[in-house]
C-alpha cells in the first residue's frame, strides 16, 4: 500500500488487493494488562485443575481476590483456547454391526444369588483427571463380585473384572447396557463359553423408566448403585 501514491488512489488500492478499506485504517488496540493478569492465573490453575469449568474457575478467582464475573471469564477461557476436561455422559456407547440380545428380566423374581450378575461403567473424579471404573455386582445381594479401574474405555479392563467375578460363582443371566465392551465379541464369547445367557439392555430414558426401581432395571438406578457400592468397596480394600 502507498497512501502518498500520485495516480492511485487509497481506496483503488484497496480494491485492487481485494482489502476491505476499514482493515487499512484499524490501529490494533493493545491487550488489556488485568486481562493477562487474569490469563495468567487461569493458566496457573488450569494446569493444576483442568477440570475447572467457567464458574469454578470464576470463584477460584473470586477467592483470590480478583473481582470478575462468569463471563469476562469465559472470554478469557475461549481466547486461550481452554476447557474443562470432564467425561461426556456418553458412557455406553453401541458398537456397530453387533449382536442384540433378548430382554430376560421381565417378570422374573430374583430371589437367590448368582441368578443376575450386572456390569455397568461409571468414573471416579480424581485430582489430576478421572478414572474408569466397571464392576460385576450381584442383583440379590448386591455385592461386589469385582472391580477393575482403567483410564481408557477399552473392552479389556471390562475382561479382567469378568473373570475375576467368575472366579467366585457363575450367573445364570448376566446383564448389561448397549456399550460396545458390552457388545464385543471378546466379551459376548467369553459368557457363551460358560453358558450364561447375556441380555443387552436398552437405555430407558421415558419419565417411568426413570421411577421403576424394581431390581435395579434402571440405568441411571444402577448407575447410581454402582457409584456408592464401588467407591465403598475401594475405601474397604484399598489403602488410598
Amino acid at each position: 500500500m502507498e497512501p502518498n501514491h500520485p495516480e492511485i488512489r487509497l481506496s483503488r488500492q484497496c480494491e485492487l488487493l481485494d482489502l476491505a478499506r476499514s482493515s487499512w485504517y484499524y490501529k490494533p488496540v493493545a491487550v488489556d494488562p488485568y486481562d493477562l493478569h487474569l490469563m495468567h492465573l487461569i493458566d496457573q490453575q488450569y494446569t493444576a485443575t483442568p477440570f475447572y469449568g467457567i464458574r469454578r474457575m470464576t470463584a477460584w478467582l473470586r477467592t483470590q481476590g480478583e473481582q470478575v464475573n462468569h463471563k469476562r471469564v469465559a472470554r478469557l477461557m475461549r481466547q486461550m483456547g481452554i476447557e474443562a476436561i470432564y467425561p461426556r455422559p456418553r458412557t455406553s456407547i453401541p458398537a456397530d454391526n453387533v449382536r442384540r440380545y433378548p430382554y430376560l428380566l421381565k417378570g422374573l423374581a430374583i430371589d437367590a444369588p448368582n441368578l443376575v450378575w450386572s456390569t455397568d461403567i461409571t468414573y471416579i473424579r480424581l485430582c489430576g483427571g478421572l478414572v474408569y471404573l466397571v464392576a460385576v455386582i450381584d442383583w440379590f445381594s448386591r455385592y461386589v463380585l469385582s472391580w477393575q479401574l482403567s483410564n481408557t474405555m477399552d473392552v479389556h479392563f471390562c475382561l479382567v473384572a469378568l473373570e475375576q467375578a467368575l472366579q467366585v460363582g457363575k450367573p445364570q443371566i448376566f446383564n448389561s447396557d448397549q456399550g460396545s465392551q458390552f457388545t464385543s465379541e471378546a466379551f459376548t464369547s467369553s459368557l457363551e463359553r460358560r453358558e450364561i445367557k447375556e441380555i443387552s439392555e436398552k437405555k430407558d430414558t421415558s419419565q417411568a423408566g426413570r421411577m421403576r426401581i424394581s431390581h435395579l432395571g434402571n440405568n441411571g438406578l444402577r448407575s447410581n448403585l454402582f457409584s456408592t457400592a464401588c467407591i465403598a468397596a475401594l475405601d474397604r480394600e484399598t489403602p488410598f
